[in-house]
């Protein structure tokens, strides 16, 4: 089993910028790709970004390219996403999801392991 927790979600300004985390616990050879998916209340999860097991491949929604940035740290067991330029429209709960897939996927449903998610709000 692989537990995730997300942890720096908050509340900042239009233009602010954040970092969020997920470490991952338990039997963490099994996941390779990891990514974060945002979901608002009465939406569907969108997948904001991901990443593959070396984390030398990456692949981001349209909405967040250049603003939002993926990165792991292998030895840590931690990915991490450095949302920068925030917008209100970027309010929403923040997931990371991991996955023994082999290759970065947008889909949620290709992802078995998922963490408690975190909180991000931009005010106007």
């Amino acid at each position: 089993q692989v537990q995730l927790v997300e942890s720096g979600g908050g509340l900042v300004p239009a233009g602010g910028s954040l970092r969020l985390s997920c470490a991952a616990s338990g039997r963490t050879f099994s996941i390779s790709s990891m990514a974060w998916f945002r979901q608002a209340p009465g939406k569907e999860r969108e997948f904001v970004a991901g990443i593959d097991r070396s984390g030398g491949t990456t692949f981001y929604t349209d909405s967040v390219k250049g603003r939002f940035t993926i990165s792991r740290d292998i030895a840590k067991n931690t990915v991490y996403l450095q949302a920068n330029s925030l917008k209100p429209e970027d309010t929403d709960v923040y997931y990371c999801a991991g996955g023994g897939l082999g290759y970065i996927s947008r889909f949620d449903y290709r992802y078995n392991y998922w963490g408690q998610g975190t909180q991000v709000t931009v005010s106007s």
